[in-house]
């Protein structure tokens, strides 16, 4: 079995603060270290059910965060990006057998992780089909695209939340909960045993049941924080609708990524 693994931060076991996700800051090594202990939890449990290959994406900040030599030997991994509209999906294909996402976060717009944000921190939020849209629903909608099930989540629990009511067969762990300003996690080795329980669960349940619904039609909206980002929103398609308000719409989601990867 072929899986993709899409790896971020913001939803790593106790993390809490901006400093904690950026190098060069004496936090980021615990948890660029924590970050890699959940992504190896998560290979190991789907090597437990069989995947043999195994391709590891660092998507976080300068992708460059994962501690390697911490990862199973046969396990690769996509370092760097890619320059090419599959941002934090960059290496998947059609025919994997899943994905699995570790370390995501609620998106802007959600009030359930104190580093709640899509992509970047230039937008208040970013809604497809009127659904707030998180990083998770970006790159779900890219895997579906694809043909590829949705196998597992971990990140905060409204992450959690907000992926079960969507399809309430994909596998999550819940490795914290934002409050406000900060956030309440659960012990981090406890969160590897979660991860490597759920990610073994996850590669053997039916591929049809784990797939992220993909519709026939794509209504993007996008608020910035700052209104001029709003007028300087240039791109085919893309309208202003307010003041610091876009949309654009679409039949075919390689043409969102596009406008995304120009525009937000």
């Amino acid at each position: 079995m072929k899986l993709f693994l899409s790896a971020d931060i913001e939803g790593t076991t106790g993390i809490t603060l901006w400093d904690e996700t950026e190098n060069g800051h004496s936090r980021y090594p615990y948890f660029a270290e924590q970050m890699t202990k959940e992504v190896n939890a998560a290979c190991l449990g789907a090597m437990d059910a069989g995947c043999d290959d195994i391709l590891v994406k660092d998507a976080h900040d300068s992708a460059c965060n994962l501690i390697p030599s911490m990862l199973p030997e046969d396990v690769r991994i996509f370092r760097g990006w890619g320059s090419d509209i599959m941002s934090m999906m960059a290496g998947l294909e059609s025919g994997y057998d899943g994905v699995i996402f570790t370390g995501y976060h609620s998106g802007a717009g959600m009030n359930t992780n104190p580093l709640a944000h899509t992509m970047n921190t230039r937008n208040n939020y970013v809604r497809i089909n009127g659904i707030i849209a998180p990083e998770l629903m970006i790159n779900s909608l890219t895997a579906a695209y694809l043909g590829v099930p949705v196998r597992l989540v971990t990140g905060d629990q409204g992450l959690c939340d907000w992926m079960k009511q969507i399809n309430p067969h994909i596998e999550t762990v819940a490795v914290s909960e934002g409050r406000g300003r900060g956030s309440i996690s659960i012990h981090p080795n406890k969160a590897l045993r979660l991860i490597r329980e759920a990610a073994k669960r996850a590669m053997e349940k039916p591929a049809a049941d784990c797939m992220f619904p993909l519709p026939n039609h794509f209504k993007v909206e996008i608020c910035f924080k700052d209104h001029f980002k709003a007028k300087g929103a240039s791109y085919p398609g893309v309208k202003q609708t307010g003041p610091a308000t876009v949309e654009f719409e679409a039949d075919d989601y390689m043409d969102v990524l596009r406008m995304l990867d120009n525009v937000l």
